[in-house]
């Protein structure tokens, strides 16, 4: 055993050394809200005070509580030089030399193979961004919204002109969703600073969201995908029953909140209407975060009334945001919804990733319409690495993955918005068998 021994407070050595020598199931014990221990690179650290104090979050770091979270750590963090100074305070020791590097039985060669191919990605230079490339799209964004204006301000606001004017606000919509997705993943600047500058511009003035609400729930999103209580993305607030354990826990527990055998069908009708009433509420938490998607709502109605009326406008708004919610739900959920949605298994990142996301096939169109997501399984192994260099890696995924046997998932544009209804109906059918024979 290591020299954890019995606690007087949470994280603290009974002894009252400053350093001590642990066990990985010394280190698990350490998991609840009130007591979280993690380890980087073989080092314990006592996270307890600093996760309220995390700048992404307590969340995303309490979820590896108990934990190795040192592939976690080096995927979020472009600097980890700089973050190192922050961990420093937190260190209490070190596991024993007994343990293994890994926690749970993780693929030692597995696990190292990866960072491997992270030291070569990084050689190659492929975490560094391109500003143009972003500047460019944000360019494209500005134009599209500054046409659809035009064109009802020139040529009147008749219905089908209306229509137009709001699939070109719902294009500048979702492609600032994929602008402002770049910036809050840091892989913009060197400087987390300026990123988090245009993040809060973009995701802010140019859609009237939050940056501090999304960057707590995404990043829940990335450290664990498809796990249910830690990823948000997959809490669908009893609307949906999503994977092949959920259905039956609700069937069993006799829970019907919804006729979940129909909900393949009434997933058309969208699914975000909740949510969006959550992120307004949030918003009123963080006032620099509001003044940003109030210069948002400024600017969208001093365009629009003077052409609509109020509740024109109001009304051209809720419908873009309807096209808008589509677009993206297809897009993001298409990489995970048919993937394996389950409970927490430990896994290492890349058997985690690889199990939770799927690929779709490259195309300028593809590229474009998802906003590089069509390539989810680098943008989850890389977080931070700019969208425009996903396809380099690749084939040097493909091949690991290959090597370890874990499948690589790649399918059609139609194939990925498919099987988001085979999913659901699927699990629809798993919930309502449950619910009437169990």
């Amino acid at each position: 055993m290591g020299g954890g021994g019995q606690q007087t407070e949470p994280g603290e050595p009974a002894s009252g050394k400053a350093k001590g020598v642990y066990t990985w199931e010394e280190v698990q014990s350490h998991c609840s809200r009130n007591d979280q221990w993690l380890v980087v690179d073989r080092k314990v650290y006592n996270i307890t005070q600093w996760a309220k104090r995390h700048p992404g979050g307590s969340r995303v770091i309490g979820h590896y509580a108990g934990e190795d979270a040192t592939e976690a750590f080096t995927a979020f963090h472009p600097d980890l030089k700089f973050v190192q100074k922050f961990l420093k305070p937190l260190l209490i020791g070190e596991l024993a030399a007994t343990e293994p590097s890994q926690d749970r039985d993780k693929n030692a060669a597995l696990v190292q193979d990866f960072e491997t191919l992270r030291d070569q990605v990084e050689k190659k230079g492929l975490f560094r961004a391109q500003p143009l490339f972003f500047f460019l799209h944000l360019g494209h964004i500005i134009l599209i919204e500054a046409l659809a204006w035009l064109i009802v301000s020139m040529w009147g606001t008749g219905w089908i002109l209306t229509l137009l004017c709001s699939v070109l606000l719902a294009t500048a919509q979702s492609q600032a969703g994929w602008l402002q997705h770049d910036f809050g993943h840091l892989s913009v600047f060197k400087k987390s600073s300026w990123n988090h500058l245009v993040h809060k511009f973009v995701i802010g003035h140019l859609k009237g969201a939050s940056a501090n609400w999304w960057n707590h729930r995404h990043f829940q999103h990335h450290a664990k995908p498809n796990i249910f209580t830690k990823d948000p993305d997959i809490n669908m607030l009893n609307v949906f029953v999503l994977g092949q354990t959920q259905p039956v826990e609700y069937g069993i527990k006799k829970i019907k909140n919804m006729p979940y055998n129909h909900q393949h069908q009434y997933f058309f009708l969208g699914m975000f209407c909740p949510r969006r009433i959550k992120t307004i509420i949030s918003q009123c938490c963080n006032f620099k975060d509001l003044a940003w998607s109030l210069s948002y709502y400024f600017r969208f109605f001093s365009c629009y009334i003077p052409l609509y009326g109020v509740f024109g406008s109001l009304a051209l708004m809720f419908f873009v945001r309807f096209l808008e919610s589509h677009w993206f739900v297809w897009v993001t959920q298409m990489n995970h919804i048919p993937m394996d949605i389950d409970h927490e298994k430990h896994r290492d990142w890349l058997t985690m990733q690889l199990q939770s996301t799927c690929n779709i096939e490259q195309s300028s169109f593809n590229d474009w319409f998802s906003g590089h997501l069509n390539f989810q399984i680098e943008h989850h192994l890389f977080p931070t690495m700019p969208r425009h260099n996903y396809h380099l890696v690749a084939q040097q995924v493909r091949a690991l993955c290959e090597k370890h046997g874990i499948p690589y998932r790649v399918k059609t544009l139609w194939r990925g918005f498919a099987d988001i209804v085979t999913s659901l109906k699927s699990s629809g059918d798993l919930w309502l068998d449950a619910y009437l024979h169990k």
